[in-house]
């Protein structure tokens, strides 16, 4: 099982990943020790997540994620909060 997920850190900005256990790779991120861009400012919480069987099709979402705009991210971000559909919000 894959997860895509999205932290935000206390300066409200958004980091989107894959892992396969979300929990230690946000303790991973809060510790320093992930992508140079959690290691500036670590108190991180996860915002986000979807859950994938394959990999590649975990990889496919957080790389189309990646490529949106803030706004559109915090919609789906919202979308997930209120126990809504993320995959095809549309």
């Amino acid at each position: 099982m894959y997860f895509v997920y999205m932290i935000r850190n206390s300066a409200s900005k958004l980091y989107v990943g894959v892992t396969n256990n979300p929990q230690q790779r946000l303790a991973h991120h809060n510790a320093r020790r992930g992508a140079q861009f959690t290691r500036r400012i670590p108190t991180f919480e996860i915002v986000f997540l979807e859950q994938y069987e394959a990999l590649a099709d975990a990889r496919k979402r957080e790389i189309q994620i990646k490529k949106w705009r803030c706004g559109k991210k915090e919609m789906l971000i919202e979308r997930y909060q209120e126990g809504l559909e993320t995959k095809n919000p549309e």
